[in-house]
């Protein structure tokens, strides 16, 4: 299923999609940063050499910056009993590889990216959004974030990655392409992945959607 993309994403202007981002960065005059401007960064990333193979506590605070919480009982299992299965996957997946490189077969149950999300998912209180925000914080150039937000703009399709992967390479990578321009445009900083672009652009554009029906 081809994804429904905001029109600040598919239009050749890139205006809209700019100050979107550079609002949510708190780069426009008189705004200042979401939180969310800090998940990629906390730290120093969760992709970054020394702990780019192990949920961290930082990692769990990062993903607070995305308003969700991982549960306590998931946490302690995150940091312990799991941890080694964890890292065993992360190891698998790779943190240079964005998801316009990688070949659609490979996206399946058996990928060490699903399987991560898969067993994040099923710990009790994590569910689909928060198993995805923590995958996005260790592999933010290969995981995209989701949630429900996101999930409406773009037409809840039945396999985001998929869908999401296949856009992004079609016309020899025409939309990732397109987001790495509207990155360097807004000037946000180049440890800011495609995918997160976005995300953020999608996001904000579904949050002043709801803000203009609910007459705010």
């Amino acid at each position: 299923m081809q994804l429904t993309l905001p029109a600040a994403l598919t239009d050749d202007n890139h205006d809209d999609a700019v100050v979107k981002l550079r609002e949510y960065f708190g780069l426009e005059p008189y705004t200042k940063p979401y939180t969310g401007a800090w998940f990629e960064r906390l730290g120093g990333g969760g992709d970054r050499g020394e702990v780019r193979d192990v949920i961290t506590t930082e990692d769990l605070v990062a993903v607070t910056m995305l308003s969700v919480d991982v549960p306590a009982s998931a946490a302690l299992q995150i940091l312990g009993p799991d941890g080694r299965e964890i890292s065993d996957l992360l190891r698998r997946i790779p943190t240079a590889l964005d998801l316009a490189g990688v070949d659609p077969e490979l996206i399946n149950k058996d990928w060490p990216g699903w399987r991560l999300w898969t067993l994040l998912e099923s710990m009790q209180g994590i569910g689909w959004v928060i198993a995805g925000k923590l995958v996005a914080r260790k592999r933010p150039r290969l995981l995209p974030v989701y949630d429900s937000i996101v999930r409406e703009q773009v037409g809840a399709p039945a396999d985001y990655w998929h869908s999401l992967n296949h856009d992004l390479r079609e016309r020899d990578d025409a939309l990732h392409r397109r987001l790495l321009d509207i990155r360097v445009q807004s000037a946000i900083g180049c440890d800011i992945s495609a995918l997160r672009v976005l995300d953020i652009v999608t996001w904000m554009t579904g949050r002043d959607h709801a803000a203009s029906h609910n007459g705010t």
